[in-house]
């Protein structure tokens, strides 16, 4: 069966909205943990915020030292997860799942194919964990306190979430790749 795995940059206070304004460096070990996903991965989970975000930008991306990524992102499938978008069709290769998360989810996860990637969608993130359909989380830990006035991977009232970590590493720049697992 397929796993769902997310990969997000977070700062020490929790905050993932807007990695760019406080995330001060990009090295050699978390370039490579990025590629490692992509890897394994054929199918991509967004949420409505992030597809709003991207699908203006990664299509008209042709090269640079983005367009292995925008390649790998505008050919594979996405599933964008919202209740407020009425299509999807901006973007090539995109779905529109409305209704039943967990049904849309487990459809996926039971089809052929590589690991499901969550790109960005801290919300979706949230929703997933919540579900119990996240199978990985992997954070890359930022040596920052990104400050107020950011959103955050989880709010205060989050319910509590028991996870085990089963792969930490530091990078060159003081980034802390972790990798947790929900327990179940």
């Amino acid at each position: 069966m397929r796993k769902v795995v997310s990969g997000l940059f977070v700062s020490l206070d929790g905050v993932v909205q807007s990695p760019n304004e406080w995330q001060f460096a990009f090295d050699e070990e978390m370039g490579a943990a990025l590629a490692g996903t992509l890897e394994t991965a054929d199918t991509i989970l967004l949420g409505g915020v992030t597809f709003g975000e991207w699908a203006g930008y990664w299509p008209t991306v042709t090269s640079g030292e983005d367009a292995g990524f925008a390649k790998w992102i505008n050919e594979s499938p996405k599933y964008v997860v919202s209740s407020t978008l009425d299509t999807v069709e901006d973007w090539e290769n995109s779905t529109l799942v409305k209704g039943d998360l967990a049904a849309a989810v487990d459809e996926l996860k039971a089809g052929e194919g590589k690991n499901i990637t969550v790109a960005g969608s801290p919300t979706l993130v949230r929703s997933l964990l919540e579900l119990d359909l996240l199978d990985e989380l992997v954070l890359l830990i930022h040596p920052v306190v990104a400050g107020e006035g950011r959103k955050k991977l989880f709010a205060d009232d989050a319910p509590m979430k028991k996870l085990e970590l089963v792969g930490a590493r530091p990078t060159s720049s003081g980034v802390i790749i972790a990798t947790y697992r929900p327990v179940r």
